[in-house]
């Protein structure tokens, strides 16, 4: 059983390194939109924006929309290979379909994504161990399985949309909940929810709510967000710095990748560290998040992009606090981390 699990972590982790530079590539292009528009009581204002400016932010939405497609489409692809290619993507592009649910629209989204990509994946090594006379061979990876695997799976997710939206609209509805009582609290529901699966569906259960409260013109749910949303690679990054003796060699340049990651308001460059040792490494990471999300909701701090790190400080409201927070959650992951690493089983060094 842990094997089995083991193998399907994997393939997970296989979707989500495909899909980070495009998460990346739409929240940067989006955020570098808004920086050249006015801002607006309700938001920026792309009415008189030039022709440039808003080609960009419709490259930045494409690029985002393409996740729950490429992530459950090289979930499916690190199953079955390349015949999983077909109905993982097709069935990851139903799942960000929008959706009605209770008034609001809504997808399956990553979560939907996640579970399509491993049924296709299995859909799809089942067919590829049927046996065929030898002149069939030939066309089975590129005709006959897409078609086989691609029809039950896009039936399948077609199925599940409304359920697992439904889900997510509930998540959303807990989350609004919150508003109405203490900020502290929300504001470190929001930091854990971000930092406990690093960019799965807990973490894009409370990104997107943040992103829907930007529509509404509430800019402070996105603030804390996107301070809790650098702080897990970034802290983990700044902990092989500050206390090298207790990392491999293979975490210490894992470290300057999060670095780099955290920069541009990745959360994923944490996962290689919570994907060896995540009984340690999620507590830690989550107890940042939740410091530098309160700091920056209690601080007034706002975001007019739906992203996250560093690299949204243009269209940031209260950007000194913003920046304190980030860093003071930071060090309290590194900290943290490195504190319980030193007095468990510290890593030898290479």
């Amino acid at each position: 059983m842990k094997a089995l699990l083991q193998k399907h972590k994997q393939y997970l982790l296989t979707g989500v390194s495909h899909v980070i530079p495009f998460i990346a590539c739409g929240g940067i292009l989006i955020a570098l939109s808004i920086t050249f528009v006015p801002m607006t009581a309700t938001g920026p204002d792309f009415s008189k924006a030039p022709a440039l400016v808003k080609k960009m932010l419709t490259i930045g939405t494409t690029a985002f929309q393409l996740f729950p497609a490429v992530l459950a489409g090289f979930i499916a692809f690190g199953m079955a290979s390349r015949p999983g290619l077909v109905p993982g993507f097709v069935g990851g592009f139903i799942a960000g379909m929008p959706q009605i649910v209770d008034g609001k629209s809504a997808s399956a989204g990553f979560l939907g994504a996640i579970i399509i990509g491993m049924v296709a994946g299995h859909v799809t090594n089942l067919l590829k161990k049927l046996k065929v006379p030898t002149m069939f061979r030939p066309i089975m990876p590129i005709i006959v399985i897409p078609i086989l695997s691609a029809l039950p799976v896009g039936l399948l997710m077609l199925t599940l949309n409304i359920p697992i939206a439904t889900i997510m609209v509930d998540m959303m509805k807990f989350l609004e909940g919150l508003q109405s009582g203490s900020q502290i609290v929300l504001a470190m529901v929001l930091g854990a929810m971000i930092a406990f699966d690093m960019g799965g569906p807990v973490n894009k259960a409370a990104f997107f709510f943040g992103a829907a409260m930007i529509q509404q013109g509430n800019y402070a749910i996105m603030g804390a967000c996107a301070a809790a949303i650098c702080t897990p690679p970034l802290g983990l990054g700044l902990a092989t710095l500050i206390g090298r003796k207790s990392w491999t060699e293979e975490q210490r340049e894992s470290g300057l990748a999060a670095l780099g990651m955290g920069l541009v308001g990745v959360t994923e460059g944490a996962i290689p560290f919570a994907a060896g040792d995540p009984l340690r490494v999620i507590p830690t990471i989550m107890l940042g998040s939740m410091v530098s999300a309160t700091i920056a909701m209690l601080g007034g701090v706002g975001d007019h992009a739906p992203h996250g790190g560093p690299i949204v400080l243009p269209v940031i409201d209260h950007r000194l606090i913003y920046v304190v927070a980030i860093i003071t959650g930071s060090l309290v992951t590194a900290i943290t981390i490195n504190l319980i690493k030193k007095n468990s089983n510290p890593a030898t060094t290479k």
